[in-house]
């Protein structure tokens, strides 16, 4: 980069002069891209422009390299304010200004209603309020692990701070000292319903004063008091806030200060009014013919997510007479990775997150031995999520760990968010599925299968003992992507072959997306996964004695099928899924989806959770719900039987 980052104490005339040129330009541009599209937020993008020109000019970022790892990261949090992004962006060199004007919200464009990454300059894809702040975290948290020089700045809107994620940012900033990071809010007083004091009364300046932040102040129309400000707060030790003074709609008389213009665009007589105002010109029809002619094509560089080359360590092997629950093995696998990875100056490319349960997801012997990479985001799942995510993206591999009704259930939204961006996390759930126990129903996560798997880009693996959970983990440490781990509370028996020896030991390696016949058999099929592989082969061990023959498949892949040993455990007539999953949405429904789109007469039968669990043994609750291993043998007795 050319290390121009706000390098003068202030600016000259001639600068003054090109900012404001470019700022009546920008709100043209801004105006005739949401005319043309019949749609997008133009009262945001005008209140936003002058301090977005400011940014993209003296921050250090390139037209010429956009994507350079040193580069200051600039998130927009507000990402509704896309139009005065794309305008700032292409009047200073990004990419063709023409462009984004004649494809603004076309489908198949590059330039879409809320921002984009896949647009030079944008780095995280936003538009759900209340994330920018906790993704800026994790730039500027890797910015520090990896000794960067970079800089990270958000821009938000007020009626955004309503969002709960934003204090929970906030404390994670001051927490972790994260002083190479600006905030700049756009402080316009409105939002969609109207003024923003009274749909929810806040007060900004005290609660990032409060939680330790360095406060600004200036008028967000005026380019050397945001310039001065921005300065200020690149200098300063301390995480920073602006807050810009702004108008909705700024520079055309009819919709300043109006809410009505935060997501209308004007119709044709409102533009011709508006342009004329603004002394830009005004050349609608040009770029109607443009879009209608798919004209001023414009296909972005791909966006780089930066993945770190890590060593994976030699795997665990845990002995038949062991009894360990998969989290342990996942903590000491952790470790293992964390020795494997540890450079001659003590750097890890590994960052581990946690909610205030370390002592329960084991990751406090990686915190213990490598204290500097891990991190205790509180109580406080939302933004670590995010932060998670964030990280996962620059050359840092990311594991983010907590129970499944946290981590899963309560952080939905940040993890579509991350899939979205295209993130490389790890997220370990530990304490899934009715196995949680006495902690009753409200921390029993047994949605977990269909909530990940509406993420186009997550891989959901469930481990079936220790040994294979070793495996796992290792696995999706070297292996791009977004995946979830999943587990169980309890301590399990090691799984053994026939033979005698750990099935997933010393001579094992877990091949994505590939199941496992445990055992054989030819009157029916389990179909099973995580902690009720132990459960089936104890009730394959009944039956042989009762004279039936049954196979047991792990499959432990939920996201990619193996299809071809679904086929073939058909083979048998009867197939029986048997799991610690909603039954509705989990590894029957998936089955029974295979089945189903193959025309195999088979006869089928789904055993898993039907309700809401109560507070009690893992045991007795799987007894109460039919899912115990006498249930299961008298539902394959039956199936087999025809009953």
């Amino acid at each position: 980069m050319d290390g121009k980052r706000f390098g003068a104490e202030r600016l000259d005339e001639s600068t003054l002069l090109r900012l404001t040129e470019l700022s009546k330009l920008a709100r043209g541009d801004i105006l005739k891209m949401t005319t043309l599209a019949g749609s997008g937020h133009p009262g945001g993008s005008m209140s936003s422009i002058d301090f977005y020109l400011v940014l993209y000019s003296f921050a250090n970022v390139s037209p010429r390299s956009p994507h350079d790892p040193n580069r200051d990261r600039i998130v927009i949090s507000h990402g509704h304010t896309s139009p005065g992004v794309y305008a700032a962006l292409g009047r200073i060199g990004f990419f063709p200004i023409d462009a984004a004007i004649a494809n603004f919200r076309k489908a198949g464009s590059a330039f879409e209603g809320h921002v984009e990454k896949g647009v030079p300059g944008v780095e995280w894809n936003t538009g759900n309020l209340g994330q920018g702040l906790s993704a800026g975290c994790g730039f500027a948290l890797a910015g520090k692990l990896l000794k960067r020089e970079s800089r990270v700045f958000v821009t938000m809107g007020c009626g955004e701070q309503q969002k709960g994620q934003i204090s929970e940012a906030r404390r994670f900033a001051i927490k972790y000292d994260l002083n190479n990071l600006t905030v700049i809010i756009d402080y316009n007083c409105r939002q969609i319903s109207g003024v923003t004091q009274e749909i929810m009364p806040q007060n900004i300046i005290k609660n990032f004063e409060s939680d330790g932040w360095h406060v600004l102040e200036v008028n967000g129309h005026e380019f050397q008091e945001i310039y001065g400000a921005l300065r200020k707060a690149a200098l300063s030790p301390h995480p920073t806030m602006i807050l810009a003074h702004t108008i909705m709609g700024k520079g055309v008389s009819f919709m300043e200060g109006k809410e009505e213009f935060h997501g209308r665009g004007l119709n044709l007589e409102e533009y011709k009014k508006a342009v004329l105002e603004l002394g830009v010109e005004e050349n609608l029809d040009s770029y109607r013919q443009m879009r209608q002619k798919s004209e001023s094509p414009y296909s972005p560089p791909k966006y780089p997510v930066e993945i770190p080359s890590v060593q994976t360590g030699n795997p665990r092997t845990y002995e038949k007479d062991q009894k360990l629950d998969n989290r342990s093995a996942f903590g000491n696998a952790l470790v293992d990775l964390g020795k494997a990875n540890l450079r001659n100056d003590g750097s890890l490319p590994i960052a581990v997150f946690d909610c205030d349960l370390a002592p329960s997801t084991k990751t406090t012997a990686f915190a213990r031995q490598f204290p500097d990479y891990f991190f205790q985001g509180g109580i406080q799942e939302h933004n670590t999520a995010t932060i998670a995510g964030a990280v996962s993206t620059v050359n840092l591999l990311s594991f983010f760990a907590d129970f499944g009704v946290f981590g899963i259930d309560e952080t939905y939204n940040q993890h579509r968010l991350n899939d979205i961006n295209g993130t490389n996390l790890k997220l370990i759930c530990t304490h899934v599925g009715l196995d949680v126990g006495e902690d009753g129903n409200t921390h029993q996560c047994i949605d977990y299968v269909g909530v990940i798997r509406n993420l186009f880009g997550y891989k959901v693996i469930i481990p079936a003992d220790p040994n294979q959970t070793d495996r796992v983990i290792r696995y999706v440490a070297r292996t791009p992507g977004n995946f979830l781990v999943a587990m169980g509370r309890s301590p399990i028996p090691i799984i053994l072959s026939e033979e005698g020896s750990p099935y997933f030991g010393a001579s094992y390696e877990f091949r994505y997306g590939q199941a496992d016949l445990l055992r054989k058999g030819k009157d029916a099929t389990v179909i099973t996964a995580g902690g009720m592989v132990y459960r089936a082969i104890r009730a394959w061990e009944i039956l042989k004695e009762k004279g039936i023959e049954v196979q047991i498949l792990n499959l432990s892949c939920f996201s990619d099928l193996d299809t071809e040993a679904i086929m073939r455990s058909a083979r048998t007539g009867t197939i029986i899924t048997y799991e610690d999953h909603h039954v509705q949405t989990g590894l029957g429904s998936l089955v029974g989806n295979v089945l189903a789109e193959h025309g195999l007469p088979i006869r089928f039968r789904k055993m898993g959770i039907t309700r809401y669990g109560s507070s009690g043994k893992p045991d007795d609750l799987y007894r109460m719900q039919e899912l115990d291993v006498d249930s299961l043998v008298k539902t394959v007795m039956d199936e087999v039987n025809g009953i």
